[in-house]
């Protein structure tokens, strides 16, 4: 089942490429709505595949539930432009909770030590501050949105970095090797949404394009990781 749900998903992603480049608007929207659902759909698969791991598979779950509802946000932010800075906090909010369950999955099923803790925040710390560094130098006007833009980068590379640290300190265990892939796919997919929200001239459809190949590769690695828990 996981693997026709996954099947599924891939063709519904490239529906959805295709209706918001083409067309964009609420069609665009139901079709995201859809390839969302089915990441979704490929990490419940996996759940009942891999049930030893409930407790990290709901976790991860829902993390990508998160994700699902801070897609709807931010396209309605394109649709209803008189309210788009409250769409947009409002996926940035979800996403950032989303992170929140990654980061939780990791640290309760992986054998973290305080050092390792520290060690994968303070590179996420880090990497939130270069975020913010960069703001000029790329031509990026982050604004009133400058803070939530920090603590957001800070939960997306500790989501990244505590899956590349356990991956190390389990001597490359598949299922925190998967999560790494994961969690990289989705840092450069929301470096390339930055640069289209924050700066001049980027919202183009090849970074369209390339943005949202990205995200769906990156949660459909997520649901994987349940896959692959051992």
């Amino acid at each position: 089942m996981y693997w026709v749900l996954l099947g599924v998903g891939i063709v519904a992603t490239a529906v959805f490429l295709f209706l918001r480049v083409k067309y964009g608007g609420i069609a665009a929207l139901y079709a995201k709505a859809v390839a969302s659902l089915c990441f979704i759909a490929t990490a419940v698969a996996a759940t009942n595949e891999n049930h030893a791991f409930l407790k990290f598979g709901s976790l991860m779950t829902f993390g990508l539930i998160c994700g699902l509802l801070g897609d709807v946000w931010l396209d309605l932010k394109w649709i209803y432009l008189q309210d788009k800075d409250s769409y947009l906090y409002s996926g940035f909010i979800f996403f950032l909770l989303g992170h929140v369950c990654f980061v939780t999955a990791v640290l309760t099923t992986s054998d973290f030590t305080t050092k390792t803790i520290l060690i994968s925040a303070g590179a996420a710390f880090v990497i939130a501050l270069i975020a913010l560094g960069m703001e000029k130098p790329l031509k990026m006007h982050y604004g009133k949105f400058k803070w939530i833009v920090f603590l957001y980068s800070f939960m997306l590379a500790w989501t990244m970095t505590s899956a590349m640290v356990t991956a190390y300190t389990s001597g490359f265990q598949k299922m925190w090797v998967v999560m790494s892939i994961g969690g990289i796919l989705f840092f450069l997919s929301d470096l390339v949404l930055s640069g289209m929200y924050f700066g001049e001239g980027k919202n183009t459809k090849g970074n369209i394009i390339l943005n949202h190949t990205l995200y769906y590769a990156a949660q459909f690695t997520m649901a994987a990781t349940i896959l692959c828990a051992q």
